[in-house]
């Protein structure tokens, strides 16, 4: 038996939906190959090994549960494991694999994995400088660009400059992008603090807002067509699930839409085998260009116009809730959420 360590919640914007993926995720390694570790990181950065109840992740209600510990992991590679400050004093927990199940910030951005790679400990995802590029939604559109992946026209714009060259950037926007468009903190997932502008007035308190959660941020011009995703899975030779719809039931798929309210997902999408096939394919190709390992979902539009597949973003560690499109997707390719979690420990133990 394997020790996988399962790390939930941080103190990003996504923790309550981290907390929700990792309670599915617990619930589904499979109980004949790994003995399971929790460690909870609080809304203010405390880390617990916890041992209670798994269905007490979500909502926080693990943390008043009399089940939690003070415990870090080690950066120590001698330790390969966790630190326990128990009652009765410091003990460790050795640590096969970990699955960082961290949505947004401090989670899938570089920073945990890094602390992976110091203690030597294998790990769920993408590497340091993948996790950092793909969270940065303007490094990852540079990437693309370099790639020559076709996606959205984009431009970027930081905190401190805005107040200095506003104006001129507004009517930048307008000009370049044209209406509407959408604006996004560059380091934030889950849609967190996105709107759609349709004007100059629009645009301007739309920026305000997502000034809000990060001090950069991505315009993008609005490609009218299907939302679309596709998994991703593997490491040298990684292989595409089938492709997914999304049909918003807002305007667009915000928050609200993919976890509050009831938007359509459609597994296979309701595209053509060809239509299939292309995104797929890019699926695959921005999967190597932005080097990922381990697993992404990778979302696309595809074009009403003419059917052209453009690049929207990656997403190194997506949702693993019941009602998430990664473990769907894959589930309808015949790889059920247990065998899918026992893949990715073992792509994590692998060295290409």
């Amino acid at each position: 038996m394997k020790t996988a360590l399962v790390i939930f919640g941080s103190d990003s914007s996504e923790h309550d939906v981290s907390c929700v993926s990792a309670c599915s995720v617990i619930k589904n390694i499979p109980a004949d190959k790994y003995d399971t570790v929790m460690l909870g990181i609080t809304k203010d950065g405390k880390w617990y090994l916890y041992e209670g109840d798994v269905d007490l992740l979500p909502e926080d209600k693990w943390v008043y549960s009399g089940k939690i510990t003070p415990a870090v992991l080690s950066p120590d590679s001698n330790d390969r494991g966790l630190i326990v400050f128990g009652e009765n004093g410091v003990r460790k927990i050795h640590i096969d694999v970990v699955f960082p199940v961290l949505h947004g910030k401090n989670g899938e951005d570089g920073t945990i994995q890094g602390l992976f790679e110091l203690a030597k400990i294998p790990y769920v995802g993408c590497g340091v400088l993948s996790s950092a590029v793909c969270m940065d939604k303007a490094f990852a559109n540079a990437m693309a660009d370099f790639a020559g992946i076709k996606q959205a026209k984009w431009l970027s714009v930081k905190k401190s400059e805005y107040p200095k060259i506003k104006n001129d950037f507004i009517e930048k926007c307008a000009s370049y992008l044209g209406f509407p468009i959408f604006v996004k903190p560059a380091n934030a997932g889950s849609s967190v603090g996105i709107s759609k502008a349709k004007n100059a007035s629009e645009l301007e308190k739309a920026i305000d807002f997502a000034f809000g959660f990060d001090s950069k941020l991505v315009l993008e011009e609005a490609i009218v067509g299907k939302e679309v995703e596709c998994a991703v899975l593997g490491n040298g030779e990684p292989a595409a699930s089938c492709v997914g719809e999304i049909a918003p039931c807002n305007e667009f798929y915000d928050y609200e839409a993919k976890y509050q309210a009831d938007s359509g997902l459609f597994i296979p999408a309701r595209i053509s085998d060809e239509e299939a096939e292309k995104v797929r394919a890019a699926a695959i190709n921005v999967y190597k260009a932005l080097d990922c390992r381990g697993l992404s979902r990778c979302d696309f539009f595809l074009r009403e116009s003419d059917g052209e597949v453009y690049f929207n973003e990656v997403n190194t560690i997506p949702g693993f809730t019941s009602i998430s499109m990664y473990p769907k997707l894959f589930g309808a390719v015949g790889i059920e959420y247990g065998e899918l979690l026992d893949r990715l420990f073992t792509l994590a133990e692998e060295k290409e």
